[in-house]
């Protein structure tokens, strides 16, 4: 899977709310409503990821979740990681 552009990255993140660029990731951080909502969403996040065959940086801080997301093996963000990001966004969506 080819390494997306540098404006093809800013143009998909204007479809995905809260993420960034920075150092080659897209990254966000979500604010749940507890301790037990932020490792359950975790949880569900692993899910997906498994099923994708990708897998985030993930940093748990008692109820805020950051995410960091880019194809290791490609060495960059491809069409993968804003795939993810979107399932992100709409499990998070689903339960807020």
């Amino acid at each position: 899977m080819p390494v997306l552009s540098q404006a093809e990255i800013q143009k998909r993140l204007m479809d995905l709310p809260g993420w960034f660029e920075i150092n080659g990731e897209i990254v966000k951080t979500y604010q749940l409503n507890s301790f037990p909502f932020a490792i359950e969403f975790v949880h569900q996040i692993a899910d997906y990821a498994e099923a994708a065959g990708h897998h985030p940086d993930i940093d748990i801080r008692y109820n805020k979740v950051k995410l960091a997301l880019s194809t290791h093996d490609e060495k960059g963000i491809t069409e993968k990681d804003f795939a993810l990001a979107q399932q992100i966004e709409d499990l998070y969506q689903a339960h807020s």
